[in-house]
């Protein structure tokens, strides 16, 4: 099951995760990430161990090919899964069993990884990664988003749609976007409706958080006024040009 796009963004460090299937709230299981090591994403017959101990060795400093390398040797099941990973240095590595289901494979460039299985056929993940890289022009989110829609437009997952995710790191230890529609006939479209609600306060709000630089904060409720009125003009730009 599952095509997904793991990405660094080049103008601001951010590590993001968007992905897709039709299986039932792939958010819970499949993507992971942390602030300035990185971000992954395990699929297939999920291995739900590969994203905790991939969070790990990317703490330790390990290189992505190093990642994929040590948490598939120990997994008697690593035919069957499908697993890329993302390092802080924005390299990438990824391995697709030879159990996974057609099509199946992944695509990489410089700080972007796209993978997929059960797929209706290779243009899914070439069309992910084509748009995301020529979209460079779009909010790093906005980007990954239309990656998946690209995706979607060549066929997406063969067997249908169900569920999406979308999460975010940018310098702290929590994520600054979470966002996850599990069951749903239109998954993409809704969770891009989502985004547009983020758009709202919520992302606002994310940028007034306590950091470790910052531990109060801001508390100043003209400037979180301000910042949801500028988060609400950039979506109407980003939404007419895309």
């Amino acid at each position: 099951m599952t095509w997904s796009i793991i990405a660094k963004d080049p103008e601001t460090g951010a590590f993001g995760v968007a992905v897709t299937t039709k299986f039932f709230a792939v958010g819970a299981l499949c993507p992971h990430g942390a602030a300035r090591i990185g971000a992954l994403a395990t699929q297939a017959l999920v291995n739900p161990l590969y994203g905790t101990d991939g969070i790990r060795l990317l703490a330790e400093g390990r290189s992505a090919h190093e990642i994929v390398t040590m948490l598939t040797a120990g997994d008697p099941g690593r035919e069957t899964r499908q697993l890329h990973v993302i390092d802080r240095e924005g390299r990438t590595a990824a391995h697709t069993g030879k159990d996974c289901i057609d099509w199946c494979g992944h695509l990489s460039d410089e700080g972007v990884s796209v993978a997929g299985n059960m797929l209706a056929g290779p243009a899914v993940i070439e069309a992910t990664l084509d748009t995301y890289k020529r979209r460079m022009d779009l909010p790093f989110a906005d980007r990954l988003l239309a990656a998946l829609d690209a995706g979607q437009a060549e066929g997406g997952d063969k067997r249908g749609k169900q569920s999406a995710a979308l999460k975010i790191w940018r310098d702290e230890p929590y994520p600054v976007l979470d966002l996850r529609v599990d069951d749903h006939p239109e998954p993409l479209d809704e969770l891009r409706r989502l985004y547009g609600v983020a758009h709202e306060r919520f992302l606002a709000f994310m940028d007034a958080m306590a950091t470790r630089a910052n531990p109060g904060g801001i508390t100043d409720r003209s400037w979180i006024d301000q910042r949801a009125r500028e988060y609400q003009a950039r979506l109407g730009k980003s939404l007419s040009s895309s």
